[in-house]
């Protein structure tokens, strides 16, 4: 009879009977708890059920509701009458109704045994622990919580804002210094009694009532006062999600449980059939006889608050529309964008896909239609190419394209024609996305065509603006995405240097260099074409410096370098 048990429940008393029989039955004392909220009805027939164990015992009856002062009073309570009924004890265990032993119970007796003045109770400055929400660490102990935050949020806000306007601060009876940790704590009887004997009990009581969370804060101060020695961690199991919530433990948990070598877990599920029969009805022990060591599952928790938090890249689900911010990257895989490129040469499209082997598209944000390869109206996922479709929400478009194509990877044109207002700062931002531009290059098709001029000179003004916004954009330090830009005139001075660069950064480098080059547009006269354009009072001057008596910018007296192509 070393060892004592404490149990708080509230609910599942099915379960918290199985959970008590399998404590006594390795001979350990209990005390129980039952919730205030509980109907007597449902609380006499728990009673009723566990009449026959002869080392069971009932405390008095608190409300115990979530952060308030009640949890603290009915473990005071119940752990007096442990302290008064089973003068053998030698450790008091606090668990709940939901904690399920993991190890044979007898090994957690040898355990404390072996260490008699030990108390194992995870307590730490507030300066100290990383795991606060809601952003009150030290306020929780100067500022005064009267109202429930469950019940009464409202009241609770505009309490804590009150105090807060008129610097109201508490202060912290003499020689206390609060510190945080689990509430599932196993104290020696020296310690324990030394908290609940001490003559400034009532100046503690009082303070720690109108502190937020007093059952994370009580015992871990004040067996600070008395103890001697203590080992700042907990016996039982428990793991918190990115919001301050326990983890709830299932059947396909079995493996990890067994895993931590803890001696207790919660919060078990009170349906998880597998766990109980596993753990409960398992005596000669499933586990092997070592230190506990939580911190071997840490790991598995921290990827799955992760997971949780973040996602996956470019996995957006119904449960997690996506948020500024708070999303894990808009794709999941690169991808590339050409501006100006299918402009500028006659083939580059599929000469690109015979080069690289990759699937380009065109235009994916053109006016009418989403411009799949090979003439494809329906892609992967059964994305549509209908620009009703595509441009309802342009960003869940690009992020499903790139999500159903993965493993291959994607390339695209965009240019100032295409409809890409509320989707280019998604990519300008996206660090898979490798865009190059060629500036101006979108003065090609106008040069090429048989319009009138004055409906060039007003096409061409406008799309001169809108790729002014775009380079703006992409000029941008708020840019993650890898951005290459040449004006027209620089390019075609020498295009293998760049083709070359954007193939190299793609991965699909020949250490030969290029074999093949896409064919360039007949630029014969474009320069005389943007004079005209200069001449009716537009300035084009994205596409860099090209003379009027020359297709292409030669410098005077100077020749193009010679490329070899093998």
């Amino acid at each position: 009879m070393s060892l004592g048990i404490v149990m708080l429940v509230h609910t599942a008393f099915g379960r918290a009977e199985q959970v008590a029989r399998h404590w006594a039955a390795s001979g350990c004392p209990l005390v129980i708890h039952v919730d205030k909220c509980v109907p007597r009805k449902t609380y006499a027939a728990f009673v009723e059920a566990v009449s026959d164990l002869s080392d069971v015992r009932f405390a008095r009856r608190y409300r115990c509701e979530w952060g308030m002062w009640g949890l603290v009073a009915a473990t005071q309570d119940a752990s007096e009458v442990m302290l008064r009924e089973f003068a053998q004890v030698r450790h008091v265990y606090l668990a709940s109704g939901s904690c399920l032993p993991l190890r044979p119970v007898q090994e957690l007796i040898d355990y404390l045994a072996a260490r008699p003045q030990t108390d194992f109770i995870e307590s730490a400055t507030t300066s100290d622990v990383p795991w606060t929400i809601g952003g009150l660490d030290e306020e929780r102990f100067t500022l005064r919580f009267p109202f429930s935050w469950r019940r009464n949020r409202y009241l609770f806000d505009k309490y804590v804002a009150l105090q807060r306007r008129l610097r109201v601060r508490r202060r912290i009876p003499n020689g206390l210094v609060p510190h945080m940790g689990s509430q599932w704590w196993c104290l020696t009887r020296q310690t324990l009694s030394a908290v609940l004997q001490d003559p400034e009990r009532p100046v503690h009581d009082r303070y720690f009532s109108k502190v937020w969370i007093p059952d994370e804060s009580y015992f871990q101060t004040l067996a600070r006062q008395y103890s001697r020695q203590i080992e700042s961690r907990s016996l039982t199991l428990s793991k918190f999600d990115y919001q301050g919530k326990p983890h709830i433990f299932y059947d396909d948990h079995l493996q990890l449980l067994r895993r931590s070598d803890c001696f207790v877990a919660r919060k078990i599920w009170p349906y998880a059939n597998r766990l109980y029969e596993a753990f409960l009805t398992d005596q000669a022990g499933a586990m092997k006889r070592t230190e506990p060591n939580p911190g071997k599952i840490d790991r598995i928790f921290a990827k799955a608050v992760e997971r949780r938090v973040c996602g996956r890249p470019g996995l957006l689900m119904q449960s997690r529309f996506p948020v500024e911010g708070r999303e894990n990257r808009t794709t999941c895989a690169p991808y590339s964008v050409f501006e100006g490129f299918a402009e500028l040469f006659e083939n580059f499209e599929p000469w690109l896909a015979r080069v690289t082997g990759m699937r380009v598209h065109g235009h994916l944000f053109a006016p009418k239609r989403a411009e799949f390869a090979d003439g494809q109206t329906v892609m992967a996922g059964a994305l549509s190419d209908s620009a009703a479709l595509r441009d309802y929400n342009k960003r869940a478009f690009l992020t499903s394209l790139i999500w159903n194509t993965r493993g291959e990877r994607q390339c695209f044109q965009m240019g100032p024609g295409d409809e890409i207002e509320h989707v280019e700062w998604d990519i300008a931002k996206d660090p898979n996305a490798q865009i190059s531009v060629i500036s101006g290059a979108w003065a090609v098709p106008l040069f090429q065509s048989n319009a009138n001029f004055a409906d060039l000179r007003g096409a061409a003004a406008r799309l001169q603006h809108v790729e002014a916004g775009h380079l703006k954009v992409l000029r941008s330090q708020w840019v993650r995405a890898r951005v290459r830009i040449w004006t027209m005139a620089e390019f075609v001075e020498s295009p293998m240097e760049p083709l070359q660069s954007i193939l190299d950064e793609i991965g699909h480098s020949n250490p030969r260099g290029l074999a093949e080059v896409p064919r360039m547009a007949d630029l014969s006269g474009f320069g005389q074409f943007l004079q005209n354009l200069k001449n009716q009072g537009m300035h084009p001057y994205m596409m860099g410096d090209f003379r009027a008596d020359t297709g292409m910018h030669e410098p005077p007296g100077s020749r193009g370098r010679p490329y070899l192509v093998r």
